[in-house]
């Protein structure tokens, strides 16, 4: 699907692939978008909602449409019982996906002025832009939404100056936060905000989503089958693995980890593929992977009642976190981190 990219570009910008804010199209979710428009009818819609789930399947797209839909309907008694879809050709669209809309603010990760990049939080001076937003009056009496994408990675500061911001808004002010792990959120903010747990797509949810993105899942069944299992209902990981190497990275990490033994000659080789100065979404891929290795195996130690191997690799899940954001923030080898990380998987997994 070839589309006119009108989105800023964002740190986890995929070539082709619509952001949030200009993607015409929702997948799944019905059940949340269909509680989203009846609270808004209502006049009960929260004044801030957490959009809890795994990494791409939709969150914030989802928040995006909500947005879309308040402010294309300003008076909640005529606002249709479904949710409205954006129309690209609209200028409502346009505004909001290009962040010019006066009524919508979307806070992530800022640019790094130093690599060029993109920093590895979400920083107490974009949440503070919040305080200037609200000051202002609102738009034709429209709600004013602030999207925070993902909470997940604000630093403690930004965390702090959101809670201020949460404690007391303004009428008719809508915050809405994107989060992956909602555990990573202070329990203050997480008092203050209505939680929605999303669920990751269905097999047919996920193939339609990657057809709609002109990314449709592989003809052969077998392969078909090994991509739904590994994306895990997530749009985001079913890309990353057909089109960028996700497969291939996995399948290595996996046998390197699952094969007992300090396979030196395969844990390089790996490194070399994920390492390069062009490869910064396979070496993405590389750490998601890395935490979902330990990630997986805690939850399964938790479930067998082994609860001192579960705390063991609940640590090493948070050590292996602080490891790569190190490493994207004071642009350390990522040659060396791979390695490093290989390690650590291998010391923990084998306990």
């Amino acid at each position: 699907m070839m589309f006119e990219r009108i989105a800023p570009e964002q740190h986890d910008t995929l070539d082709g692939i619509p952001e949030p804010a200009e993607n015409p199209s929702l997948f799944g979710h019905e059940q949340a978008a269909s509680m989203l428009t009846a609270a808004y009818r209502s006049g009960k819609m929260p004044h801030a909602l957490i959009l809890a789930g795994p990494v791409g399947i939709g969150k914030a797209t989802l928040a995006f449409h909500l947005a879309h839909h308040l402010l294309r309907y300003p008076d909640n008694l005529s606002a249709p019982e479904t949710l409205a879809r954006p129309v690209p050709a609209s200028a409502l669209f346009r505004q909001v996906a290009t962040g010019a809309h006066p009524s919508v603010l979307h806070l992530t990760r800022p640019q790094n002025d130093k690599t060029k990049g993109f920093k590895s939080v979400v920083t107490v001076d974009e949440i503070r832009k919040v305080s200037r937003f609200l000051s202002m009056t609102s738009h034709d009496g429209a709600y004013r939404v602030v999207i925070v994408d993902p909470a997940d990675d604000m630093n403690t500061n930004a965390a702090n100056a959101l809670l201020k911001n949460l404690e007391e808004p303004p009428a008719r002010t809508l915050f809405i936060l994107i989060v992956h792990a909602p555990g990573s959120l202070l329990p203050t903010i997480r008092s203050r905000c209505q939680t929605i747990r999303l669920t990751p797509l269905d097999s047919n949810e996920l193939s339609a989503a990657l057809a709609g993105a002109g990314q449709p899942a592989p003809d052969e069944e077998e392969a078909r089958a090994a991509l739904v299992q590994r994306a895990a209902g997530s749009v985001r990981a079913a890309i990353l693995l057909s089109q960028y190497g996700g497969l291939e990275i996995a399948e290595a990490l996996d046998k390197i980890v699952q094969s007992g033994r300090n396979d030196i000659g395969a844990a390089h080789r790996l490194a070399d593929a994920v390492a390069g100065r062009d490869n910064a979404i396979q070496f993405d891929v590389f750490n998601r992977h890395a935490l979902d290795l330990l990630s997986d195996t805690a939850s399964e130690a938790g479930r067998n009642s082994d609860l001192s191997r579960a705390k063991v690799l609940s640590e090493a899940w948070h050590d292996a976190q602080n490891a790569i954001s190190e490493t994207e923030t004071y642009n350390l080898d990522k040659k060396q981190h791979v390695l490093a990380m290989i390690d650590r998987l291998n010391a923990a997994l084998r306990m």
